[in-house]
């Protein structure tokens, strides 16, 4: 089995909070179950790179695909869904008799996503923006996201490090909770066990800064005024980057940012980035997003949006990374295999 995105192996299990996780197999046989834990989710089943099923809060228990030809198969198991209220479960799949496991080609390359709710792909499947609580999430699909699709156009591994409503030192309207470079080190979002796999990108793309700059200051923040908020802010993202650019020396790093709030998010971002070219890093890159609909729940980037952005990011990384990997483009943003 392989399985991709920020996990923790728990006995024959794994636990997981960060959304962009997937759980892959190949087998030869006419069929194989998986089992589910407790937790709310919403998940894509996909056989042989098609998809069979969507699961909508599933029950938790063994879950069978059956009626295949007695041929190889591979399976792909997607999350769909953001979980800040708390860790769900994935229990593994099981092979019944007549089936047997074979092995699964390793991609070689990586990309990890680091952002807010634009990142998670929230309420991107939304006609309106006007939504309930539950319709986000119901309307929310990571696998729609531009992280995911501009992974498939690489044929590659991601990971999704990404909190809805989170900042760079402050998240939406001023609320609690961890910031996005706080919370980034952790494997689950209590902040106790801290992520170290392995997992060494060749690009890191990453995008904050909407939830520092679209609410005015309340009183009692920390921040006297928009000024200073904005210092803070540069000073505090350049340190998350060379955070990120010290556990991947090698990594191409890639911020983009959206021209929206009168150009405030993207300028700052810009600075962040200034900074780190000022000090000699040249591994990095910057674009600007304008033109989006921002159709989605609350005004979230919608699917067309989400094309857009990975359309961008695809068109900058081609022309400034470099052999940043040498696996083969697929051309496409269709399905997995």
């Amino acid at each position: 089995m392989h399985t991709s995105g920020r996990v923790l192996r728990d006995g024959g299990g794994y636990i997981y909070q960060w959304p962009g996780v997937y759980f892959e197999t190949a087998f030869h046989g006419q069929a194989i179950a998986f089992a589910v834990g407790p937790g709310e989710v919403i998940l894509h089943v996909r056989v042989d790179g098609q998809p069979v099923a969507t699961l909508v809060r599933p029950a938790p228990g063994v879950y069978r695909v059956g009626g295949l030809a007695d041929a190889p198969h591979t399976v792909r198991i997607d999350i769909a869904t953001e979980h800040q209220a708390g860790p769900k479960r994935f229990d593994g799949f099981l092979l019944p008799p007549g089936s047997r496991a074979l092995s699964l080609p390793r991609r070689e390359a990586r990309i990890e996503f680091v952002g807010d709710s634009h990142t998670v792909g929230y309420g991107n499947l939304s006609g309106t923006r006007d939504c309930s609580e539950t319709e986000v999430w119901e309307r929310t699909d990571n696998t729609r996201a531009f992280g995911p699709l501009l992974a498939r156009h690489y044929d590659a591994d991601y990971r999704i490090s990404a909190i809805s409503g989170r900042g760079v030192v402050r998240n939406y309207a001023g609320g609690p909770g961890r910031t996005l470079p706080q919370a980034w080190p952790h494997a689950l979002l209590d902040g106790h066990a801290v992520a170290d796999d392995g997992w060494d990108p060749q690009a890191i793309v990453v995008a904050l800064g909407t939830n520092d700059f679209s609410t005015p200051l309340h009183p009692g923040e920390r921040w006297p005024d928009a000024e200073r908020l904005r210092a803070d802010f540069v000073a505090r993202y350049a340190a998350f980057l060379r955070a990120l650019r010290a556990r991947d020396p090698d990594a191409y790093l890639l911020v983009w940012a959206t021209a929206l709030h009168e150009g405030r998010i993207s300028a700052a971002a810009q600075a962040a980035v200034a900074e780190l070219r000022d000090s000699g890093e040249t591994r990095i890159g910057f674009v600007e997003v304008d033109g989006l609909d921002m159709g989605g729940c609350h005004f979230h980037p919608s699917l067309a949006d989400h094309v857009r952005i990975a359309s961008l990011l695809r068109a900058h990384l081609d022309a400034h990374a470099g052999p940043w990997t040498n696996a083969p483009h697929s051309g496409s943003s269709g399905p997995d295999r």
